[in-house]
């Protein structure tokens, strides 16, 4: 049983509450979101494609909300998530579910209504397969992985079709990047943190096929997302300045995965350092293709 603090201010609720969205995740998904919507054709005036951006980030932030209410007992095991609202006994869990059904109670009907039925539906399979399906796996099964990755592929998908109502090619581009992206992101982040997520009782694939498995998985995927991030370029959503930076900063990327095959035993400094090249990849990937479409 959680027990809270005799006094609670509103203050330390409102932080408590913001907290339980993951505002950083928050903040990746407003760009990606943004961007997708930015370079479709057609975009739609400014107010409807801030309602867009701000549902797609609510439905999000509602998914988060709920993983954090579903794993408030394994958060308790981690270091990095001990502290969070619910584990750390500062907000009463019945607050927390509230809040995070609320917004998504919310933020679908939005999409769909105010934007597009297909926008709402990708929202609403994104919400479902985030919370019921991958929050659960994570305790049975490394894949949990690609399934999560999913939902977490779908903002930049649904900025697209917020703009033009249908499933497009080059819509799907942008997620399969992502998709792609995802996957040596969080085997980084598993490798660092594999001794936490077994004491929360997380499958994850260090701790299943081993580090050095783990290693060429990250190598595969990453590789993989070079072809994939090009592919924009021929589907006519990016040009010259894009394909170029895109390959520099895949290689950049590729290097620091393959970097960890140079380590041996227990030092994982190098995938605290591929985890970094992931965030830094990301984010050049999109200013430049934001850039470049400008």
């Amino acid at each position: 049983m959680t027990t809270l603090p005799a006094t609670v201010s509103l203050p330390g609720t409102l932080r408590d509450l913001v907290s339980l969205t993951k505002p950083r995740i928050t903040f990746l998904v407003i760009t990606t979101s943004a961007g997708g919507l930015w370079l479709a054709p057609g975009v739609p005036d400014f107010a409807r494609s801030l309602v867009a951006v701000l549902a797609i980030a609510a439905v999000v932030m509602s998914a988060n909300a709920l993983n954090c209410w579903m794993e408030r007992d394994s958060d308790r095991a981690m270091t990095r998530t001990m502290n969070r609202p619910l584990p750390a006994g500062r907000l009463d869990p019945k607050v927390a579910l509230v809040f995070g059904l609320s917004l998504g109670a919310l933020s679908v009907p939005v999409l769909a209504l105010l934007v597009n039925p297909l926008t709402g539906l990708l929202g609403a399979i994104a919400l479902v397969m985030y919370v019921w399906m991958y929050t659960p796996l994570k305790q049975k099964t490394w894949t949990a992985l690609l399934v999560g990755a999913v939902p977490g592929a779908m903002p930049p998908l649904m900025g697209w079709t917020a703009a033009t109502g249908r499933l497009e090619l080059p819509g799907l581009a942008l997620f399969a990047v992502l998709f792609v992206w995802q996957i040596p992101h969080f085997i980084a982040i598993a490798v660092f943190r594999q001794a936490e997520y077994e004491r929360a009782g997380i499958r994850v694939l260090p701790s299943v096929v081993g580090v050095r498995a783990a290693k060429v998985h990250m190598i595969l995927w990453c590789a993989l997302l070079l072809p994939v991030s090009l592919s924009l370029g021929p589907l006519g959503v990016a040009g010259t300045l894009y394909l170029v930076s895109a390959a520099l900063l895949g290689a950049g990327f590729l290097a620091a995965c393959l970097a960890g095959l140079r380590e041996t035993g227990t030092d994982t400094r190098w995938a605290r350092r591929a985890f970094g090249a992931s965030l830094v990849y990301l984010t050049l990937l999109f200013g430049v293709l934001i850039a470049d479409a400008v």
